[in-house]
C-alpha cells in the first residue's frame, strides 16, 4: 500500500528560491500531487545514491537522472529537480551504492499554467466533481491542500490553498489525475489544478523570522508603454505572499474583480511574481516578514528627478553668490573707512602745529 507523502517547506538561502522538500519511509512507495514550475527536493537518506526514473508515456524502462538537465543528485542521496515539466510525472527510484532500492516517489506533476483560480470573497465557486465518462463511476474531483497562513496581519488580508485532481474510482484509492491517465488514454477539461483564495484577518504575532540576513532594493529604468516583472525572493505559491504598491496592498480580490489594472498577479507563481505597468515603490513580503522593494521609473520621471536636482544646484549656487556678494560688499565698506581715516590724519599733521613750537603765520582778515 503506497504512503501518502510528507511535505515540508524547505528554504534555499541564499539562493533565493524556495523548494517543497518531500519525505517517504525509507523501503516506502509514496505518491502525491504536486504543481509544475515550483522546485521540489525528494529526500533518499543514502550516501553515494543513484537514481533512476519511469517518465508517464515512456516506452524506455528507466532512464538515467544525468542525463536530465533539470535534475541533480544532492549530497547526501536527495533528487532535486528544478522547474519540473508536467511531462516528468513519473516514477523516480532511489538507490543505494549497491543498486538496492531505497525508496520510490510516484509524482504528478500537474500543469500549473492551467491552473483554475477562484476568490470566496466575489462568490466564485471552484471547479464541481465531475464523471471522467459519460455515465460512468469513475468520478474526477479535487482535493484541497490546508488554508495557508493569512498574508497580513492587523490588517484586512487573503490566504489561499492548493488543490490537485484527483480520479476515484469505486473501491479503489484515489490517483492523482495524470498517474492515473498513466492507464487510461483520457484527456478531459475538468482535469486542471485550483487555487481558492479568501480574505482574512489575523493578530500580528511574534513569529520564527526567515532570516535571509538582507533586503533587497532594486531602482531600474522602466520603458514608456511597457511592462516589467518584479520577483519576490523566497516566494511560492505554497507560501504566503502580498505586495504593496505606494504602501497600498495589491489584493487577489482586486484583481479578480477587475478593479486592478496597473499590476497583474502571477496565478502560476501565487503571486510570487508581478507585473507592473507604471512607476511606483513596490514592496513584498513572505510570511509577513519584508523581503524586497523595488522603484522602476520612466524617463520622464528621470528628467523631473534631473530637474528638480539642477533648480536645488542652482539654489545652492545662487545662496553661495549671495554670500559672497555680502562679504565682498562688507571689505568694500572697511577698505573706504580706512582711507578717509588716513586722509583725516594727513589733513590733521599738516594743519595743526606741533606741542613746543612757535607759530609765524598771521592771518590777514581783509
Amino acid at each position: 500500500m503506497l504512503t501518502t507523502l510528507r511535505l515540508l517547506l524547505s528554504f534555499a538561502v541564499p539562493v533565493l528560491g524556495v523548494y517543497i522538500s518531500v519525505s517517504c519511509p525509507r523501503g516506502k512507495q509514496c505518491r502525491e500531487a504536486l504543481l509544475s514550475g515550483n522546485d521540489i527536493l525528494l529526500h533518499c537518506n543514502s550516501s553515494g545514491a543513484h537514481w533512476y526514473y519511469f517518465i508517464m508515456h515512456g516506452s524506455s524502462p528507466s532512464l538515467s537522472i544525468t542525463s536530465v538537465s533539470n535534475l541533480e543528485i544532492k549530497p547526501e542521496g536527495s533528487l532535486l529537480i528544478k522547474n519540473p515539466l508536467p511531462s516528468q510525472t513519473g516514477t523516480y527510484y532511489c538507490c543505494d551504492h549497491n543498486d538496492i532500492q531505497v525508496t520510490q516517489y510516484e509524482i504528478d506533476f500537474q500543469d500549473v499554467t492551467m491552473l483554475y483560480i477562484t476568490h470566496k470573497g466575489l462568490g466564485q465557486q471552484p471547479l464541481q466533481n465531475e464523471s471522467l465518462f459519460p455515465s460512468g463511476q469513475e468520478r474526477i474531483f479535487t482535493r484541497w491542500e490546508p488554508w495557508q497562513d493569512c498574508n497580513h496581519c492587523d490588517q484586512p488580508g487573503e490566504r489561499k490553498r492548493v488543490g490537485y485532481c484527483y480520479v476515484e474510482e469505486p473501491l479503489e484509492e484515489p490517483l492523482p489525475c495524470w498517474l492515473y491517465l498513466r492507464q487510461v488514454t483520457l484527456w478531459s477539461s475538468r482535469m486542471r489544478p485550483e487555487l481558492q483564495v479568501e480574505a482574512c484577518t489575523v493578530k500580528c504575532l511574534s513569529g520564527k523570522p526567515l532570516r535571509t540576513g538582507y533586503v533587497i532594493f532594486d531602482n531600474f529604468q522602466l520603458q514608456e508603454s511597457a511592462s516589467a516583472w518584479l520577483s519576490c525572493p523566497l516566494g511560492s505559491i505554497y507560501r504566503p505572499v502580498i505586495w504593496e504598491a505606494n504602501n497600498t496592498p495589491l489584493t487577489w480580490e482586486g484583481q479578480l474583480s477587475g478593479r486592478d489594472v496597473s499590476t497583474f498577479l502571477d496565478p502560476s507563481s501565487g503571486g510570487r511574481q508581478l507585473q507592473v505597468y507604471q512607476p511606483a515603490i513596490y514592496k513584498c513580503f513572505v510570511d509577513q516578514e519584508f523581503m524586497a522593494q523595488f522603484n522602476p521609473s520612466t524617463n520622464v520621471d528621470i528628467l523631473e528627478a534631473q530637474m528638480e536636482e539642477d533648480e536645488e544646484q542652482q539654489k545652492v549656487v545662487e545662496t553661495l553668490w549671495g554670500k559672497s556678494d555680502s562679504v565682498l560688499t562688507g571689505l568694500k565698506l572697511v577698505l573706504l573707512a580706512a582711507t578717509v581715516l588716513a586722509l583725516a590724519g594727513l589733513m590733521l599733521r599738516f594743519c595743526h602745529p606741533f606741542q613746543g613750537k612757535g607759530s609765524d603765520q598771521v592771518l590777514l582778515v581783509k
